[in-house]
């Protein structure tokens, strides 16, 4: 994919768009709101509740990147779905993979990925590479089905037990 603007998500009144300095606060709201509800299914509670749009600027400031998935329906093309990204050795890291609650299971998060491999194809990345928490089975399940396999699992500072599994889909460039 060469520009991310021309790429549509097969859905109606929805477009797939590079992130743009002036969605960071956007974004970083889109974030939070996606996140909220795992808050009581995690622990410790994720660290994107506290997702401001200065970081998210600070993240694309910094060389990151990502996509945003629009509705161009709405008078203020209102985002439903957003994934960052950045640079990792022979890859790309992907981060703050988010859905609105009231767009999910539409093929959203899929389309987000699929932009993703697009971008790591076109820099000439080997790979993918997210993290996910150990409980949400069902992201898990999403990630797998998408190529994506499990490497390694990590617990977070104070736990002993994994909390998160570090996630992999290699790529053929």
């Amino acid at each position: 994919m060469s520009d991310p603007r021309e790429v549509e998500t097969g859905a109606s009144g929805l477009a797939l768009r590079a992130v743009e300095a002036g969605d960071a606060e956007a974004v970083a709201a889109l974030v939070r709101a996606a996140f909220a509800e795992l808050a009581a299914r995690v622990d410790p509670p994720p660290s994107a509740l506290h997702e401001t749009g200065a970081r998210v600027a600070a993240h694309l400031a910094a060389g990151g990147a990502g996509v945003v998935i629009a509705s161009t329906a709405s008078a203020d093309d209102a985002l439903l779905a957003a994934c960052l990204w950045h640079p990792v050795e022979g890859g790309l890291h992907l981060a703050r993979l988010a859905v609105c609650p009231a767009h999910r299971r539409k093929g959203l998060a899929l389309a987000l990925l699929a932009a993703a491999e697009a971008a790591a194809r076109a820099a000439g990345q080997r790979r993918l590479v997210l993290q996910t928490r150990l409980p949400l089975v069902s992201n898990r399940r999403l990630f797998a089905r998408a190529g994506f396999r499990e490497v390694s699992f990590h617990a977070h500072p104070g736990h002993l037990e994994p909390t998160f599994v570090e996630m992999e889909r290699d790529l053929d460039v």
